[in-house]
């Protein structure tokens, strides 16, 4: 059991949900007491066996994602992680999850357009630091093919994730941006914004928010004020960290209904990602 915190966070990494890696952990514990004691003590490291089984179960997932994401109502994006509470029990997941440079969402959006091969190769031996050797155990190919599977990998992150800007930096930025659009300040919010940002936000069909993307700075600042106008009364806008990058909630009622996560480059806001599907924010609260 003492598995479990590593299996959750490669999971997580993997699917990008992490209701979809819970249930894979879980699945992953019910094949390991499904055997006989003997089997059990014949297996050399446990923690390579839940780890190999974890890695083959999520591969699966990736593939039968795909064809569920084409139905999906708008844009799909991952799960948004809170920070881990100071509770120190980790009785909810969200709070077994690292949060590192693996896990910002710009990184998680650029996983999604790998294929699942390159996804789990990519994140077991740059991120979980395991040996082409391994990798090939468990992905079922050769350990050159997994080698070139996360050489692939590494060549659409270095060609989507631009210089990120340092985290104090990406706070004032974000803390302006909040600001301004309280305010509701056009202006301030257009020069906050880099001229080819874009904006995708994920309703899920279950919550209202745009379909398709917003492109431009303007644009998305003329969306925000508008935002900002129909908000009701008992809404509030706070601070709050998204999966280890600065970001900003909604509050309502004492519920949080929206998630915004930032991409900071430079100077400017490159993306915004907008997630409101209530079954994506389960692990927030008010705390």
């Amino acid at each position: 059991m003492s598995e479990r915190r590593q299996l959750i966070n490669l999971a997580y990494r993997l699917l990008g949900s992490l209701a979809e890696a819970e249930d894979a952990v879980q699945e992953t514990y019910t094949r390991w007491y499904a055997m006989s004691r003997q089997r059990q003590d014949a297996i050399e490291s446990p923690g390579a066996w839940l780890t190999t089984v974890t890695s083959r179960i999520c591969l699966n997932l990736l593939g039968s994602a795909r064809v569920r994401r084409e139905t999906y109502v708008g844009e799909w994006l991952p799960e948004p992680l809170p920070e881990p509470t100071d509770s120190g029990t980790a009785a909810d997941p969200a709070d077994r999850i690292t949060l590192d440079e693996s896990v910002n969402l710009a990184f998680l959006v650029v996983l999604e357009s790998m294929t699942p091969a390159e996804r789990v190769a990519f994140i077991l031996h740059d991120v979980f630091r395991y040996s082409f050797a391994e990798v090939a155990e468990i992905v079922g190919r050769t350990p050159a093919a997994c080698r070139q599977l996360a050489s692939s990998a590494r060549r659409r992150i270095r060609a989507a994730q631009p210089s990120a800007a340092p985290a104090t930096r990406q706070s004032s930025i974000i803390r302006d941006f909040k600001q301004a659009w309280e305010a509701k300040n056009i202006n301030a919010l257009i020069g906050l914004l880099d001229p080819d940002a874009v904006a995708i936000g994920d309703g899920g069909g279950l919550a209202t928010t745009f379909l398709d993307p917003i492109e431009g700075g303007e644009q998305i600042a003329h969306a925000w004020i508008e935002i900002a106008r129909r908000r009701p009364g008992n809404m509030t806008f706070l601070e709050r960290t998204v999966n280890g990058r600065p970001g900003v909630v909604a509050e309502q009622d004492g519920v949080i209904v929206t998630v915004f996560a930032f991409e900071v480059a430079g100077e400017r806001i490159k993306r915004i990602w907008v997630v409101r599907n209530p079954e994506k924010l389960r692990h927030w609260t008010t705390g």
